[in-house]
């Protein structure tokens, strides 16, 4: 049996964003190709939890090359759009201190369907645990057209400017 949404979107209005891109990029560093959402729609702060999405076009840098003539979504992009989707709640709302959210760690990653542009890709991701200044856990789920498409967890750790390492 697939699973339940984490929220109804039936009640959602996707027309007014609480945050549009431009509001993302002050939250996320992610840039050009790699900026995976478009809109947040939903912030529920008594749950921990979020709403966005992602408008996938013919245009998406992995188009031409998975699979030629066949535009099948990556998983490993689904995923980084919904860790975008955490990690722009985990930095709005400082839950994890540092200067970005990074990936700690997914578990429990299923693709339930294939993805194909265009489309909207709706994302949700709520928080489980939060362990402040060391990590945070996210459910998280994408649907298009009501259909959950993937579901898993997710690590969000704190990383500071000065963790980079020299090659």
């Amino acid at each position: 049996m697939p699973p339940k949404p984490l929220y109804d979107i039936s009640s959602v209005d996707f027309s007014k964003p609480v945050y549009d891109i431009e509001a993302i990029r002050r939250v996320n560093p992610q840039r050009n190709q790699m900026e995976q959402l478009t809109a947040i729609v939903h912030i529920d702060t008594e749950h921990h939890g979020v709403v966005g999405y992602k408008d996938i076009t013919m245009e998406e840098f992995w188009v031409p090359g998975h699979m030629p003539g066949f535009p099948l979504m990556p998983g490993v992009v689904m995923c980084e759009a919904a860790a975008q989707l955490a990690g722009f709640y985990a930095s709005k709302y400082k839950l994890l201190g540092g200067d970005f959210v990074g990936f700690g760690g997914m578990d429990e990653i299923r693709f339930r369907a294939p993805v194909f542009p265009p489309c909207r890709l709706i994302l949700m991701a709520r928080m489980l645990e939060l362990r402040p200044n060391r990590r945070a856990t996210f459910e998280f789920q994408g649907l298009v057209n009501d259909q959950i498409v993937f579901t898993g967890s997710m690590l969000g750790v704190p990383i500071t400017r000065n963790q980079r390492l020299d090659m």
